[in-house]
């Protein structure tokens, strides 16, 4: 993998991990509820899901 490629990966899941801890912070309480989530840990669990 070349050092371009390996950048771009990078940016890949730094864009997917803030879009995807934007819609979790910002989820209604009733979802989150129904989830079996908390709000608060949004970025604990898009880094999880983003980067494994």
């Amino acid at each position: 993998m070349t050092v371009l490629n390996t950048v771009r990966t990078a940016v890949r899941k730094r864009i997917a991990y803030q879009s995807l801890k934007h819609q979790l912070a910002n989820m209604p309480l009733e979802t989150a509820i129904d989830l079996g989530m908390f709000r608060e840990d949004a970025a604990k669990t898009a880094a999880r899901a983003v980067y494994g």
